[in-house]
């Protein structure tokens, strides 16, 4: 069984950086390991996915935001930099235990485990 456990969201200025963490159990290396956001009153969003040491991220994040994973721990990293408060939303991570093409990386309907979710607000 798999369980994800997050933390590291908060109140931060526009412009500082933030660390989510997302420790699990249950999961293998070959595991795709993601973060999705949903902000007030819109669509839950890809943010960025990790597995076997490649990387994918949104748009809306790159050159901002870097994930990261300690296959030792179990634990994926989002470091958030430049923050702008359009970045406010609650932050899930996701798992998906089978490897999958990494176009299919974005697809929320993928994962079949999600965390609690930690929100994360960006004040101007």
């Amino acid at each position: 069984q798999v369980t994800l456990v997050e933390s590291g969201g908060g109140l931060v200025q526009a412009g500082e950086s933030l660390r989510l963490s997302c420790a699990a159990s249950g999961i293998s290396r070959d595991s795709v390991m993601a973060y999705f956001r949903q902000a007030p009153g819109k669509e839950r969003e890809f943010v960025a996915a990790t597995s076997g040491g490649n990387r994918v991220y949104a748009d809306s994040v790159k050159g901002r935001f870097v994930i990261s994973r300690d296959n030792a721990k179990n634990t994926m990293y989002l470091q958030m930099g430049s923050l702008k408060p359009e970045d406010t939303a609650v932050y899930y991570c996701a798992v998906r235990l089978r490897r999958i093409i990494v176009g299919a990386w974005s697809r929320g309907s993928e994962y079949e485990t999600w965390g609690q979710g930690t929100q994360v607000i960006v004040s101007t």
